[in-house]
């Protein structure tokens, strides 16, 4: 493939969708993922592989096949959790581990030359929040590097540029407070 796209002039790049469940320690992180299904009943788990079975999608298909449709088939390689997929169509796997545990499998996923990477978690606010606390800056730390066959270099985009407050109320609202703040002061 990568010798048509050059034939075309173009470079081919390769992405991931992974959910993410990454806690202090690896045994929390586990705990954390099992509570995502815990209270899922197996008729529940059988009407959505039901429907999965009917879509016309090899991607379904093979993610359907990782599990079976069953709990004790969830961690399918060091770190990876299909459970996630027990319910939901589409991207069902999870990243799940301590913060160097996460890092390094983002790593691994680097050097076979995936240079995007989409990322999620339930809920989605807190897991992006213990992420960019607890992973991003182990990748800052030792970012990761553009491959040989990739020249692309990941980028790690951020708008967490000062206090996590900070970036979560946006700098209107912190605007508007210091205006609040002056307008208080001189009345």
């Amino acid at each position: 493939m990568r010798e048509r796209a050059q034939q075309q002039g173009r470079t081919l790049e390769y992405g991931i969708r992974l959910h993410i469940i990454v806690r202090e320690t690896e045994e929390e992180a586990w705990a954390a993922a099992d509570r995502l299904i815990a209270h899922l009943d197996d008729d529940t788990i059988a009407q959505a592989q039901k429907i999965f079975s009917r879509m016309d999608s090899a991607g379904q298909a093979r993610m359907s096949a990782l599990h079976q449709g069953a709990r004790n088939n969830l961690r399918i390689a060091p770190n990876l959790w299909a459970g996630v997929g027990l319910v939901r169509g589409g991207a069902g796997t999870a990243l799940v581990g301590s913060p160097e545990q996460v890092a390094e499998r983002l790593r691994e996923y680097q050097a076979l030359g995936i240079s995007n990477f989409i990322f999620s978690g339930y809920p989605h606010l807190e897991e992006v929040h213990r992420f960019a606390e607890l992973v991003m800056p182990l990748l800052r730390a030792n970012p990761l590097q553009a491959t040989t066959t990739n020249s692309h270099s990941p980028t790690i985009r951020s708008v967490n540029t000062g206090p996590f407050g900070e970036s979560v109320g946006g700098a209107e609202r912190l605007a508007k407070q210091e205006h609040q703040k002056d307008y208080v002061s001189a009345s």
